[in-house]
């Protein structure tokens, strides 16, 4: 009884296998015909089942099915041009036929790479795919383009596109070394970079942007796209470091190109991070000692970190590289003003909190210091609209015994 089950079983699988075969055969006959939907539908069980016993040679022939439904409409749509006729032809086959023919090439090249029974792999179908599909990138572009203007289907534009810009990586063409490289390659590049971004696909869209960025004259553009796809994408610790170590990359291969400091100074402040911000203002300064920002953002993390000395060095340095440059200046004078409240509270009687004349002169020098820079903010920012001096230095004068200014410094804070 159990021979008789195993024997039913195989006449079984055997009955399967003879079907897809057959169904392979009507395939072509169908295509023979140039009954090309009609071959594409027949075929399609063959393409999946299991008992498929050439399931390489069944991809080909869906390739080749596509290929002759592609070049069978264009064919009849270049007639309509030459001849100046207004025959409808079906545009929308012809594209999907386009990108389906090479995707089935890329499956049966995937299967042909498969070692058979006996463990050898023997390519059977790569030589006919290269010649087939070598000058094709053209098609694979115009399909995207009648997709994303004609259809406004960007999922189809970005699969044409994508297919199109992968095709020298594929195991069908990496090892062929003239294979074509079309004058708008690097357009289609950006194309797909934008597309992939405008459709929240960020690892797409800098996948695609740094293809573009081989181009020079699009470089700029390319970076932007990689920046802000790496920056959309951010979920971990992981990503949030790759974002950085990206930009510190491009600023060193761009020292003179602003936007990229100004990018990690957006990060750094975003973050909160007062010890990375600080180690990243020093690594600044190591490459240029003349970068005014990353000192004053080193002395704003000394300042909130209430080492004032240290503080008013780093806006010093600021300073020096720009005299004008007010929020240091203005900084610099609270650090000062900051600084002596501390000092004084330090050295003041536990018990009466006055100080000796000795400790109130050196009160007074670290004010008459701050009174420098709170004045020189003043006097470069009259009307407090980049930095508040009002407070600060009534404070000063205050704390100096200057009644009238500070009086007058009391009247600009109450207005």
């Amino acid at each position: 009884m159990k021979k008789m089950m195993m024997i039913g079983l195989m006449a079984a699988a055997a009955s399967s296998a003879i079907a897809q075969d057959a169904l392979i055969k009507d395939a072509k006959k169908l295509m023979g015909k140039n009954e090309f939907d009609q071959a594409v539908q027949v075929l399609a069980p063959a393409l999946t089942s299991n008992e498929t016993v050439d399931k390489k040679g069944a991809w080909n022939l869906q390739s080749e099915i596509l290929h002759a439904k592609f070049m069978a409409i264009q064919t009849e749509a270049t007639t309509n041009q030459i001849e100046k006729k207004t025959t409808p032809y079906d545009t929308l086959g012809m594209h999907q036929a386009a990108i389906g023919s090479w995707e089935a090439a890329i499956k049966c090249d995937e299967l042909d790479q498969q070692p058979d029974e006996k463990g050898k792999v023997k390519i059977k179908y790569r030589q006919g795919s290269q010649n087939k599909f070598k000058n094709f990138g053209v098609s694979l572009v115009q399909a995207g383009q009648y997709f994303y203007q004609d259809r406004k289907d960007n999922e189809n534009a970005l699969k044409a596109w994508s297919l199109y810009l992968g095709m020298k990586s594929t195991s069908i063409f990496e090892e062929v070394k003239d294979f074509p490289k079309d004058p708008f390659y690097y357009d289609i590049a950006y194309y797909a970079a934008i597309l992939s971004y405008q459709m929240h696909k960020y690892p797409e869209a800098e996948k695609y942007a740094k293809l573009t960025a081989e181009d020079p004259a699009k470089a700029k553009e390319a970076q932007e796209i990689m920046i802000f796809s790496k920056k959309e994408s951010m979920k971990t610790k992981e990503d949030s470091v790759a974002y950085v170590n990206m930009l510190k990359d491009l600023r060193k291969q761009n020292p003179d190109e602003e936007r990229f400091f100004n990018l990690l100074m957006d990060y750094y402040t975003r973050a909160k991070d007062m010890n990375a911000m600080k180690a990243w203002a020093d690594e600044e300064i190591t490459i240029n000692s003349g970068n005014k920002m990353a000192w004053a953002l080193k002395g704003e993390v000394q300042m909130n970190q209430s080492e004032w000395d240290a503080a008013v060095e780093s806006y010093k340095k600021a300073i020096e590289i720009d005299p004008n440059f007010v929020q240091c200046v203005f900084n610099a004078g609270v650090c000062l003003n900051s600084k002596a409240i501390a000092l004084k509270d330090q050295l003041a009687d536990k018990n009466t909190g006055g100080l000796t004349k000795e400790n109130a002169e050196k009160v007074k020098v670290i004010l008459n210091e701050a009174l420098t820079y709170m004045e020189r903010a003043k006097e470069l920012d009259p009307d407090s609209e980049k930095v508040k001096w009002a407070y600060p230095l009534y404070q000063i004068y205050y704390a100096l015994g200057d009644k009238a200014k500070a009086d007058e410094m009391e009247k600009l804070v109450n207005k």
